[in-house]
């Protein structure tokens, strides 16, 4: 049955209402047309905050749970909001936007806005379009701005948590200061700060860090074992494997466990699967036992890719060099 459609006037006075906001309201606010915008934008001050916290907490988590959302037009609306959790939440309805023209507004956050940790988000979305732009799907221009103000926050003393966060975003540049600054950060007597430097190591697509992530798999600290096990998942370390399966074996820590199950499934390998189908075969849990699965999917694509670059090997091509 086809949902009643409601004028975006009531969405709006709903919201300013005191009783609970309807959450099928929620989809009036995806693909907002100019019009209802205008009037979100007009009415927004007169809502209470606990109010707009909370609607804004629905969208992020609508935003994970269906793809077919798109929240950009209001987010960017936000993205000058007088409250920083606002900004910040703006930031993460952002997190798919590919739109270069955001660079300049994130690099004056990055810079100028007066809350660290909204400087921060503002740093880790700038590293979407340092991926983007190694991967040339964004103007030269637009790669470079984000580059160079990562940089600067990176090499700056004014808050670690930016410092970090510049870093973690720097993974995916290919710029080679960016090497010595995560071997910096590695170096650090800190954990938080080891930590930002495994997840750069991550991004990197770089084995040249191995012996680093596979070093922290068994860290003490679980914030380090956590990024070390992400790391060696995308960096694809069949060298870490059998760490990750000990690793299992005695984790605790419920986050730091599926991402090392998701870490196996993105390295591949027979014991991999045989763990991950034998953790299927006896939990009941219906939100791990979708987990499991994808995880399986992922094994599988991760396993076609390694036959097709099998196939695509040739040997008379190693012969004639």
């Amino acid at each position: 049955m086809t949902e009643h459609h409601v004028p975006f006037q009531s969405v709006v006075e709903a919201l300013l209402d005191s009783q609970d906001f309807p959450r099928r309201y929620l989809q009036y606010f995806s693909d907002i047309d100019p019009a209802s915008l205008a009037l979100l934008m007009e009415a927004w001050p007169k809502v209470k905050p606990t109010r707009k916290r909370a609607l804004l907490k629905h969208l992020e988590t609508t935003l994970v749970e269906d793809t077919l959302v798109s929240y950009d037009d209001f987010a960017r609306a936000l993205l000058e909001d007088p409250e920083s959790s606002t900004r910040r939440s703006a930031i993460r309805l952002l997190v798919d936007c590919d739109d270069p023209k955001l660079v300049p507004a994130y690099v004056r956050m990055l810079e100028t806005d007066e809350d660290p940790t909204t400087r921060a988000e503002a740093a880790t979305a700038l590293g979407h379009f340092v991926m983007l732009g190694e991967l040339e799907e964004i103007p030269s221009k637009a790669h470079r701005q984000a580059e160079e103000a990562l940089l600067r926050a990176a090499n700056s003393q004014t808050d670690a948590q930016v410092c970090r966060h510049a870093v973690e975003a720097l993974g995916f540049s290919s710029r080679p200061e960016v090497t010595t600054l995560i071997e910096s950060a590695f170096r650090r007597a800190d954990h938080e700060w080891r930590a930002s430097a495994l997840v750069a190591m991550g991004r990197s697509s770089d084995d040249r860090w191995q012996e680093q992530v596979i070093s922290m798999l068994m860290s003490e600290n679980p914030r380090e074992r956590l990024a070390a096990a992400q790391a060696a998942g995308e960096l694809g370390l069949a060298l870490a494997r059998p760490l990750i399966l000990r690793l299992l074996e005695e984790e605790e820590d419920d986050d730091i466990t599926t991402a090392a199950i998701w870490a196996l499934s993105q390295i591949g390998g027979e014991d991999a699967r045989t763990y991950i189908e034998s953790l299927l075969d006896i939990t009941e849990d219906e939100d791990q036992i979708d987990f499991l699965e994808e995880a399986l999917e992922n094994l599988d694509f991760t396993e076609d890719l390694e036959r097709f670059d099998l196939l695509a090997f040739d040997p008379e091509d190693e012969e004639a060099d």
